[in-house]
């Protein structure tokens, strides 16, 4: 919704505007429903993914150039080089935690060269300096990766956070099972399928590893199809046929398979609100971004949800204590900010100047916590610079930054 009525703002002024989701499954949700939205209102949107015919790739590429495509919608395939905008004046990412600074860059960098429909020339740059024009760029997230909280703080990012549930939904509630006790889960899966619900289950891999003793996928759905005689358990994974993938989830969506094993594709764009329980397996193995997001695939209905978070030592007496801080953050919080939060105090935020998106900040004393205080501080000062001193702090952000505040618009 949020999306949608930035892009009618944006289209009503005589630009275009782009869409980014990380699947294809997530895509087709919000193409389908932006259509059925914006297209009583004359707008025309477009469709482009990796996996489009070349006829309709090509016509799809036609309207975007010409600008008849108002909005764009698509996977990674909207920053391939042939993409040509005519005037893209907004960019908007979702599940922005899944996509690198590079491929945010990447879309930012569409508008290069672009004719400006309402006569506004060049965009004002740092210092008051006029630059080459760029879209506005909409990141829209259920977990800010640690360096977008981090830049939050340096006022480089304005956060908008929509913190109440829709109406009808009940909150998860999250458990830590060690894997010791797995055939009580299995118990509480057969519990919950006779109540006429459904379950996910979650594996990190595939197929058997030789790097890795982890539970794969193939083995566990072979397992849980023995162990609950009578239940249809599918098995959905990113090697599988599309129109494979697709049958599957159609399978699920209409209530008519209890259990489903899985990897990280049902990370995002998949809506069961008749699926009450997850199950994470080796959940020490996950980040918390990816461990919020796999609970948020439950409690989207109105009956009470659980998550449960199998760990496991292996060959260890105990889990470590990075991967204790993730369960105990996860056990302790539903609020996806304050699990943000967390993973920045685990991971630290990474380069604000470079690409990585998390990891020691490269501080020899100052903490972007600790020390908000004097950050706030400084974002008045800064403005004050930039509006009272315009050419000396162009020359200051040259002289500490350079060609690297490039990063900070993504």
């Amino acid at each position: 919704m949020v999306a949608a009525l930035a892009a009618a703002v944006c289209i009503d002024a005589g630009w275009q505007c782009a869409l980014m989701a990380p699947t294809e499954i997530l895509a087709t949700q919000h193409f389908a429903k932006l259509v059925s939205w914006l297209q009583p209102l004359g707008i025309t949107v477009a469709w482009l993914t990796g996996s489009q015919k070349a006829k309709e790739r090509r016509e799809m590429l036609g309207l975007v150039a010409s600008g008849q495509a108002q909005l764009v919608v698509g996977t990674h395939a909207l920053i391939a080089e042939k993409v040509q905008f005519k005037n893209l004046a907004l960019a908007i990412i979702d599940e922005q935690h899944r996509f690198g600074v590079t491929q945010r860059l990447a879309l930012r960098g569409k508008l290069a060269g672009a004719a400006d429909p309402v006569g506004a020339g060049e965009s004002s740059g740092a210092g008051g300096t006029a630059g080459p024009l760029e879209p506005h760029l909409l990141m829209m997230t259920a977990t800010p990766i640690p360096r977008t909280l981090a830049m939050s703080y340096y006022a480089d990012l304005d956060v908008s956070t929509l913190d109440e549930l829709p109406p009808g939904r009940t909150p998860v509630v999250t458990k830590l099972v060690n894997e010791a006790r797995r055939g009580e889960v299995i118990e509480r899966i057969r519990m919950q399928i006779g109540q006429g619900r459904q379950v996910y289950w979650v594996c990190p891999l595939i197929e058997e590893s030789e790097a890795s003793d982890l539970t794969n996928a193939t083995e566990t759905h072979a397992q849980l199809s023995a162990a609950l005689p009578g239940v249809q358990v599918g098995l959905l994974h990113s090697r599988m046929p599309a129109l494979e993938k697709k049958t599957v989830m159609g399978l699920f969506t209409a209530g008519d398979m209890g259990l489903l094993v899985s990897t990280t594709v049902i990370e995002v764009g998949v809506d069961v609100p008749n699926a009450s329980l997850m199950v994470i397996e080796h959940a020490e193995r996950f980040g918390l971004s990816q461990l919020h997001q796999l609970r948020g695939r439950v409690g989207r209905g109105a009956a009470a949800s659980a998550c449960v978070l199998l760990y496991s030592t292996a060959d260890a007496p105990r889990l470590g204590e990075t991967a204790r801080d993730r369960l105990r953050a996860m056990a302790q919080s539903n609020d996806g900010f304050e699990i943000a939060r967390r993973d920045l105090e685990i991971r630290g935020p990474g380069e604000f100047m470079g690409a990585r998106q998390s990891g020691a900040a490269l501080l020899r004393f100052a903490d972007v916590v600790q020390d908000a205080p004097l950050l706030a501080w400084a974002r008045q000062t800064a403005a004050l610079m930039i509006d009272q001193h315009p050419a000396l702090a162009a020359q200051h952000v040259q002289r500490w930054l350079g060609v690297k505040t490039s990063y900070l618009k993504a």
